[in-house]
């Protein structure tokens, strides 16, 4: 006997086999169903197993076959398996990293707006002080959904408005104003030097002199800078308009 006969052989031998066990499961089921009494009720997890089945055999092989339910009926599970499957529905969990969380995405978002200065690593560290742990292209992301140009586009795209809005906190003003002082010279008129905190409007009378000159001038800078109690110690931005008394030592 050669090689094709005898596998040919064998092959019949199985396939008879098969064919005889499945008549034989057809019958026994259909016996079984009969001594059921009422519906024959089927867990979700037995459903997809005899829908999934049911598809690779054929509707008109299941027909000879099925005693839980209807052909239609099986069929039907399987197409309601492979909608749910595509559907997009609330049980499939979502590819790729978890979203932020809204509390932490705001904080990113007020940061980068108040500091247009500041570059994701920035705020990457910024974070990290304050508990939350996130990486650069995190932030980039977040920035990017809020529509948030990078530090240096952010910086030269700020309107002045924003920028005062979002530093009042270290932000003062200085200007002069004028009184006529009576004297044995008569009327002499003294420039008040002022300054103005702008969050809190807190006003600091400097000093006042009839020649604010440039030493008198670099004397109530030095004065107002102290690091202990200096009015504007805790100041970064100093606003003033371009009168000549400003002088640059001043500035």
């Amino acid at each position: 006997m050669d090689w094709a006969r005898m596998l040919a052989y064998i092959t019949g031998l199985v396939n008879q086999e098969l064919l005889l066990r499945n008549e034989y499961l057809a019958a026994e089921n259909r016996i079984l169903k009969a001594q059921i009494k009422g519906r024959l009720l089927l867990s979700e997890a037995e459903k997809t197993s005899l829908a999934e089945i049911a598809h690779r055999l054929g509707r008109q092989a299941l027909e000879d076959v099925a005693a839980a339910a209807q052909p239609d009926t099986i069929l039907g599970w399987y197409q309601k398996l492979i909608a749910n499957k595509f559907a997009g529905s609330k049980d499939r969990r979502r590819v790729g990293r978890p979203r932020v969380d809204a509390k932490i995405e705001r904080l990113v978002v007020q940061m980068a707006k108040e500091n247009p200065s500041w570059g994701y690593d920035r705020i990457v560290g910024a974070m990290a002080n304050l508990g939350h742990q996130l990486s650069d292209q995190t932030v980039g992301n977040i920035l990017r959904r809020h529509n948030l140009l990078p530090a240096l586009k952010r910086k030269q795209a700020i309107r002045w408005s924003d920028f005062i809005r979002s530093h009042l906190d270290v932000l003062a003003g200085t200007d002069f104003f004028t009184v006529e002082v009576l004297t044995l010279k008569g009327l002499v008129t003294y420039y008040v030097l002022f300054f103005i905190h702008l969050e809190s409007r807190r006003i600091c009378l400097a000093g006042m002199t009839p020649h604010p000159d440039q030493e008198w001038m670099e004397q109530q800078a030095r004065t107002v800078t102290m690091e202990e109690w200096g009015f504007l110690r805790d100041c970064r931005y100093l606003l003033h308009d371009r009168d000549a008394k400003f002088c640059p030592a001043f500035r």
